[in-house]
């Protein structure tokens, strides 16, 4: 492999010669090998290009870079957002805890590859450099998480679009299932007669909360501490940086970002990425607990509820044959057990920073991502893989609701508490059916039973 010579505060470094990547990159790729193929997601590389380019225009601006050098770096930034530099970042997640070489991986790219546009070697850096240019006016603890807050909303977007698509399959599952009859079920217990469409209505009631929460933590990241540079106090950053970086950034991006209040507080406080972590934790929970619910319900198909049969996926033994298992609530539960453990990790990581700055970013961006990358696969999955074919065993769910001691309560304000206990320990002791007890004792016409035991007079608060 052919090389050329870096050099970086520590001396020479050896680079392949068509890399774009510069010495402290080399260094990094080199120095971090834990976690390999874990690669700092291209999403966070795209944040940095959103922001160098919104840097450029605000030191153009204030007039601390020449225009020539704000659109070369912006026309190389664009390339980054187009996708055509991705193989110039090589770096992992597990690197130090700042981002720091993730930050000088992008600044060096951009530096190189604008000297490639000038007609310039690499390394050439008098005419366009990493840190005097590309970094102007910047520091990786303002530039990495401003990066991450971009990238994040992206996660955030494509996290509420699965949760809507599973939240569709849940309301359309709620309108086809409609006013069918089934048993109520509390302490493992027969309860009192629902419906499955209220059933799945609750599902997809759960599904869009959360919708609706995620947007406390999202409004939470448009505040950034572009401007803070080292640790908040704007070192090194021209009079009216902040603001007009936050105003350029908002322009290139099309979000709302705006500076934070306390760039002391904002560069040493994660907590909102634990605040968002929670709030994947709790679709987590409210996930796993729907997927319990399922496996529950569709128990059988002769020993178990078998209230509802979802759809067969994948041959259920390797001895028993013809057995189908409920494999995709199940998946769905392994998921949420993985991103409930994620949430713990996020909140150690955030506890654990140190004075003016956390040094455990990457670990929560990793985290972040991941927890919000499997929480979107699974809503998909969930839905199009479950939700979607799942059918109601109607005629067993009438007859559970029939023949069910639990009946006796709907039945209670009619006939009075002690006709109502005797047809109880009658349907217990004979196995008898509380509608038919009801017929042969006279206590109720069939057109009066039936009128109490129809949906709309049994299953809906009364108005």
């Amino acid at each position: 492999m052919d090389y050329r010579i870096e050099k970086d505060t520590l001396g020479e470094v050896q680079v392949p010669a068509d890399k774009l990547w510069g010495a402290q990159t080399e260094r990094s790729r080199n120095n971090f090998k834990i976690g390999q193929p874990a690669s700092m997601p291209l999403d966070i590389i795209r944040g940095f290009a959103y922001l160098k380019k919104g840097a450029a225009f605000a030191n153009h601006e204030l007039g601390v870079l020449p225009v020539e050098k704000r659109d070369l770096i912006a026309a190389v930034c664009d390339e980054i957002l187009a996708g055509k530099l991705d193989d110039q970042f090589p770096l992992v997640i597990w690197q130090t805890g700042s981002g720091t070489q993730s930050n000088m991986n992008v600044n060096e790219v951009i530096a190189n590859r604008a000297l490639e546009i000038l007609g310039h070697k690499k390394g050439e850096y008098d005419y366009c450099h990493p840190n005097n240019h590309v970094n102007k006016s910047q520091s990786t603890n303002d530039a990495y998480p401003t990066a991450l807050h971009v990238a994040l909303d992206g996660y955030i977007e494509r996290l509420i679009g699965s949760l809507q698509k599973l939240h569709d399959s849940f309301a359309r599952k709620s309108k086809e299932f409609g006013d069918k009859l089934k048993m109520g079920r509390t302490h493992l217990q027969d309860a009192v007669p629902m419906t499955a469409g209220q059933e799945f209505n609750a599902f997809a009631t759960m599904i869009a909360t959360e919708i609706e929460r995620l947007d406390e933590p999202r409004r939470r990241l448009y505040e950034m501490n572009m401007g803070a540079t080292a640790i908040g106090t704007g070192l090194n950053a021209p009079a009216g940086y902040i603001s007009a970086c936050a105003r350029h950034l908002a322009a290139v991006t099309g979000k709302p970002y705006k500076t934070a209040q306390d760039l002391i507080q904002a560069t040493q406080d994660t907590s909102a990425y634990v605040h968002l972590s929670g709030n994947l934790r709790l679709i987590a929970t409210r996930l796993s607990k729907i997927a319990n619910d399922l496996r529950f319900l569709s128990s059988g198909p002769r020993a178990g509820l078998a209230n509802y049969i979802l759809p067969d996926r994948q041959p259920g033994s390797s001895i028993m044959p013809g057995k189908i298992n409920p494999v995709i609530p199940e998946v769905v539960n392994q998921t949420c057990f993985h991103v409930m453990g994620i949430d713990h990790s996020i909140a150690l990581a955030s506890e654990a920073g140190q004075l003016q700055l956390n040094v455990f970013e990457p670990v929560i961006t990793f985290n972040l991502f991941t927890a919000m990358v499997m929480l979107s696969r699974a809503c998909e999955t969930f839905a199009e893989k479950c939700i979607d074919g799942i059918q109601l065993n109607e005629a067993h769910c009438r007859e559970q609701v029939l023949s069910n001691i639990g009946l006796v309560t709907a039945l209670n304000p009619y006939i009075g508490y002690e006709k109502s206990t005797y047809v109880a320990k009658t349907a217990l002791h004979t196995g008898g059916s509380v509608y038919d007890i009801v017929l042969k004792e006279g206590f109720l016409s069939k057109e009066e039973l039936d009128r109490i035991i129809a949906p709309e007079n049994m299953v809906y608060p009364k108005k």
